[in-house]
C-alpha cells in the first residue's frame, strides 16, 4: 500500500508532540475525490486539538492528524463523482474531521470547489476558511446591511482579516479591534476605524448593529455593545473557560436582548465557489503571514499561539508547478 507524509501527534501536549510521520494514502471511495495537497492553513482549532481542549469531541484515539483546509489538485476521481476531473486545481475543507496537513486527502465533492485562478496554493488556503466563516457569519447569520455598524474582534487574524473585507464589501461601517502594531494593516483591509484592544475599553466603543467575535473571551460584556435589534455572532468560545463561554451563549438564547448566534463551520461547494469568485474579482484578498515547511508545523502553531498574527500562517505540504504567481498582501 502506498504511503504519504502527514503531520501527526500521538498524545496531547505542547507543539513538540507534532511530527511528520507516514500514513497510507487514503483509498478513494466511489463518491470521493483524492486531492494531492499543496498547502494547508494553520487554524486556532489545530491548537485546541493538539492540547486536548476538545477531546470530548475528537476522542482519544491516536495518532491524530492536523489541519482542516487545503489547496491542491485532483489526483483521482471516484466512479460515482461527476463534474470533477483529474488535474484540476481545487480548494476545500475536510468538514468535521482533521488531517489536511498530509500529501493526500480524500473528500466528498461537496467539500471542495475550483480554487481561485489568480492565487497560489499558499494564498488560496490563507483565504479559504476565513472567507467561508465570514460570509456565513455576516451575510447569512447576522444579515449585515449597508450602513450598519460592525465590530470585528480580532481584526488582524485569519478570520478577522477576511471579515473586515466582507464587512466593507457588504457596505457596513467597519470597526476592528486588533493589536497596536496591526492597526494600519487592518485599516488597509477596509476598516474605517481600527483600535488597540489592549488600550481601548469596551465602554468607549459605542453601540453596534453587528458584532463578530473571533476571540471568545468576555462575551457577556461584548454582547452589551449591541444596539437595539443588534446581532452578535461568535465563531469561537474561550477554551480556557469553555463552560462559562457555553453558558453565556445558551443564556443569551433565553435571557436579555441580543441572542448570540453560533454555527459549526461546514461549508458546501457552492459557498467555496462563491469565495473563489470574490477572490478572482479582487473583492477578497489573501493575507499570508508566514509560509512554513511541513516539518515546521510546531513553529507555526507557536507563532499563532503567541498572537499578533497578520492573516494566516500556512504550511507548504508539497512543491507545485503550473500555479499562478498571484497577487498577495503580505505582512
Amino acid at each position: 500500500m502506498a504511503e504519504m507524509k502527514a503531520v501527526l501527534f500521538d498524545r496531547f501536549g505542547p507543539p513538540e508532540v507534532l511530527y511528520v510521520g507516514r500514513r497510507p494514502v487514503p483509498a478513494t471511495g466511489p463518491e470521493e475525490v483524492l486531492v494531492r495537497v499543496h498547502a494547508a492553513g494553520v487554524n486556532g482549532g489545530d491548537l485546541h486539538d493538539r492540547t486536548g481542549k476538545v477531546r470530548l469531541v475528537t476522542g482519544r484515539a491516536f495518532p491524530k492528524g492536523c489541519g482542516i483546509d487545503f489547496a491542491g489538485e485532483v489526483a483521482e476521481v471516484g466512479a460515482a463523482v461527476r463534474g470533477v476531473r483529474e488535474g484540476r486545481r481545487v480548494w476545500g475543507l475536510l468538514g468535521r474531521r482533521t488531517g489536511s496537513m498530509a500529501e493526500y486527502v480524500a473528500v466528498g465533492p461537496r467539500h471542495l470547489a475550483p480554487a481561485p485562478e489568480n492565487l497560489t496554493p499558499e494564498e488560496a488556503v490563507s483565504l479559504l476558511a476565513g472567507a467561508a466563516t465570514a460570509l456565513t457569519a455576516l451575510r447569512d447569520k447576522a444579515a449585515l446591511q449597508p450602513g450598519e455598524r460592525l465590530l470585528v474582534r480580532g481584526g488582524s487574524g485569519g478570520v478577522g482579516s477576511v471579515a473586515v473585507q466582507v464587512g466593507r464589501l457588504l457596505g457596513a461601517h467597519v470597526v476592528a479591534l486588533a493589536g497596536g502594531r496591526n492597526l494600519d494593516f487592518v485599516r488597509g483591509l477596509g476598516a474605517e476605524e481600527a483600535l488597540d484592544h489592549r488600550t481601548t475599553p469596551l465602554s468607549a466603543l459605542g453601540r453596534f448593529d453587528v458584532v463578530l467575535d473571533t476571540v471568545g473571551t468576555e462575551q457577556a460584556r461584548v454582547r452589551r455593545l449591541l444596539a437595539p435589534g443588534g446581532r452578535m455572532v461568535a465563531v469561537t468560545v474561550d477554551f480556557d473557560r469553555p463552560l462559562a463561554g457555553i453558558a453565556t451563549v445558551l443564556g443569551s438564547l433565553v435571557h436579555g436582548k441580543g441572542r448570540i448566534r453560533v454555527f459549526s463551520g461546514n461549508p458546501d461547494s457552492a459557498l467555496l465557489a462563491e469565495a473563489a469568485r470574490l477572490a478572482e474579482r479582487g473583492d477578497l484578498v489573501p493575507v499570508v503571514d508566514t509560509v512554513h515547511p511541513l516539518d515546521g508545523v510546531a513553529d507555526a502553531q507557536r507563532a499563532l499561539a503567541a498572537g499578533g498574527v497578520r492573516g494566516k500562517h500556512v504550511v507548504r505540504v508539497a512543491a507545485q508547478t503550473g500555479w499562478p504567481a498571484g497577487p498577495s498582501q503580505r505582512a
